[in-house]
């Protein structure tokens, strides 16, 4: 554990460190395409944040094969170079589509070819464990043919997500953190070698999601754009590959008693056409949903719309870091939710515990006007967006009050007497939720901030590709 957890510190700081001359390179380069129609933030934000992303998988993967008991997994396994020829091929391509905007039957067949040079290296789906059968030994083109379409799904699962600040970074590294301790149990405590890659794996897209967050958690700075969101949609892909078409399920018979019974243990989050499904659940409900949308609007299913869940949870009044929590949320719930079932699958209370959290969830999407307010013996200690709207308005006639006695002015009566009518005001001018969102000047930098329902109407009309 302590070699992963360098290894994760170390791909976040390199990804950390280089984040912010990326940013000043982007700008330099004109990676910074205008507005779209379906875009939510307010000003042109530079994209290559996947450079910084790569660079890192590049040190976490270094540093691990310096590693005494992680360099063993280089040397008994050619997936971690496998891994790296196609996330080099798909970063390349995404780099391009950042700056020249590529088509995307072009970023689609990149998506295949760089699937098709992991199955090459061995980075393939070798056999299916299904439940009451047991092992199912998969021919290659069988193999070939379903881990590039797993890894199509994810990465285009992921990439469809990344609509708002921090959002495919922030899923993304709760699902490797699901995954990863998964994994690391069959490594660790079933002692299954064959684990160590995607255990390695995960680790290291923790860490790009952790370096990367903190320039782009709202307003952000800087965009990973499809350099990046397909960066780690391929990790993802690659873990799940690695730990579910090359384990051999026969090696948990000593623990289960019976290859069936191993089997079924193990499937919550075994089955290669399950796993991201569970890890990943809310990218590939919004993917599918996309797609049928589109297609019934006799559209083009790869043709931008402003119709995925996080422009909805806008749309029906979430603010923009209220929107990303709740999807934040949902994917823990179903990613560690599932986690604990493949643990104690018999167990009731990790059921009543899922639909208990899923009660909330729900509770949560239906009060989007809802915003939390501090006690009033804490109005002065918390951040602003968190004090009554009283005490703000005390607190700003106080202060109007006293530079006006200091410039022999009468503005701090006027200011005191503004404030006092606004305390009794504060309870019939509408909700908390409503107060806060007022306009936002369009010079923010960086911003993607959202007000009011109404301002998208102009923009969902608009139809604009891309």
């Amino acid at each position: 554990m302590r070699d992963y957890l360098l290894t994760l510190c170390v791909t976040a700081a390199v990804t950390y460190l280089l984040t912010g001359p990326v940013r000043k390179f982007a700008i330099a380069t004109g990676a910074m395409p205008e507005i779209r129609a379906r875009d939510v933030h307010r000003e042109p934000t530079p994209r290559l944040g996947g450079i910084a992303m790569f660079f890192g998988l590049c040190a976490g993967l270094l540093v691990a094969d310096h590693l005494q008991n992680l360099s063993s997994v280089f040397e008994l396994s050619n997936e971690p170079r496998a891994l790296l020829s196609g996330a080099a091929l798909i970063w390349i391509v995404g780099v391009l589509d950042d700056k020249f905007e590529l088509d995307a039957l072009i970023k689609l067949g990149a998506q295949m070819i760089s699937a098709g040079v992991m199955v090459v290296q061995g980075l393939t789906i070798l056999w299916l464990p299904i439940p009451g059968v047991g092992t199912v030994a998969l021919t290659q083109w069988q193999g070939t043919l379903l881990t590039v379409a797993l890894v199509v799904l994810t990465i285009n699962a992921v990439n469809f997500v990344d609509g708002l600040d921090g959002l495919a970074a922030g899923m993304v590294c709760i699902a490797a953190a699901a995954f990863f301790l998964y994994a690391y149990r069959m490594w660790y405590g079933l002692t299954i070698e064959a684990a160590a890659p995607a255990t390695l794996f995960a680790a290291i897209l923790m860490g790009m999601c952790l370096g990367y967050l903190p320039h782009n958690m709202h307003p952000a700075r800087i965009f990973m754009g499809d350099s990046g969101s397909m960066l780690i949609g391929l990790i993802l892909a690659a873990s799940a590959i690695s730990i579910t078409g090359q384990v051999d399920p026969d090696l948990l018979e000593i623990f289960e008693g019976s290859t069936k019974a191993a089997t079924h243990a193990a499937l919550p989050v075994f089955i290669p056409l399950v796993l991201p499904l569970t890890i990943i659940a809310i990218p590939m409900a919004d993917l599918v949903l996309a797609i049928v949308r589109r297609t019934w609007k006799g559209q083009s299913p790869f043709a931008a719309d402003r119709g995925h869940l996080h422009h909805r949870l806008l749309e029906i009044g979430h603010s923009h870091s209220r929107a990303v929590l709740i999807m934040y949320f949902w994917s823990a719930l179903i990613a560690f939710g599932t986690l604990a079932y493949s643990v104690h699958s018999t167990s009731m209370w990790i059921v009543l515990a899922v639909v208990v959290l899923s009660a909330v969830g729900l509770v949560l999407l239906l009060l989007p006007r809802f915003s939390p307010r501090a006690p009033r013996w804490a109005q002065a200690v918390v951040p602003p967006r968190y004090r009554r709207r009283a005490y703000r308005l005390r607190t700003e006639g106080a202060r109007a009050g006293a530079q006006g006695a200091g410039s022999g002015t009468d503005a701090g009566s006027e200011a005191t007497t503004e404030a006092t009518s606004g305390i009794d005001a504060d309870a019939g001018s509408g909700s908390a939720e409503e107060r806060d969102h007022e306009p936002v000047p369009a010079g923010v930098n960086g911003a993607t901030a959202i007000g009011h329902r109404s301002r998208f109407s102009d923009r969902s009309k608009a139809g604009a590709r891309g």
